[in-house]
């Protein structure tokens, strides 16, 4: 592989990268806007927190070897391993006979920091990016 391709294919997986942690971000912000959602339409029950889970980008190779060329976004899961939080509301809408309701199981301190990871992740990838831009400008200005 030249040179160049290097080059091609490491922006690449910059490029996977920002794309996966683009999805992990909105990910972050839809656990957050719902983290008082106390009855979803589709099932009556509160909102219930979602994790992005990530998988690594193989390609095979002319001698027959596999490379690992970026990430992408795997799945979206529900966390069924947290359970929601009951809060004793005896005057919410949603309150049982004993006035205790489910809040989700969104904590949002914890997705906070999940969500300054991901910029960081996300802002790391730019300047991977940035990088190799810049490696390959000053490669074309040589070839001149």
């Amino acid at each position: 592989m030249s040179g160049i391709d290097r080059v091609f294919q490491a922006m690449h997986m910059s490029a996977s990268a920002l794309k996966a942690e683009r999805a992990r971000v909105d990910i972050i912000a839809k656990n957050i806007a719902h983290a008082n959602t106390t009855r979803m339409p589709d099932t009556g029950l509160p909102y219930r927190r979602q994790v992005a889970h990530f998988a690594p980008v193989y390609e095979s190779q002319r001698d027959g070897s596999v490379d690992i060329t970026g990430v992408r976004l795997a799945g979206v899961h529900k966390d069924y391993s947290t359970p929601f939080e009951i809060i004793n509301d005896p005057g919410h809408p949603d309150a049982d006979e004993d006035g205790n309701v489910l809040f989700p199981n969104v904590n949002t301190i914890k997705e906070m920091a999940e969500l300054i990871t991901a910029l960081r992740a996300y802002e790391a990838n730019i300047q991977v990016t940035d990088s190799f831009e810049r490696m390959a400008q000053s490669g074309l200005r040589l070839a001149e």
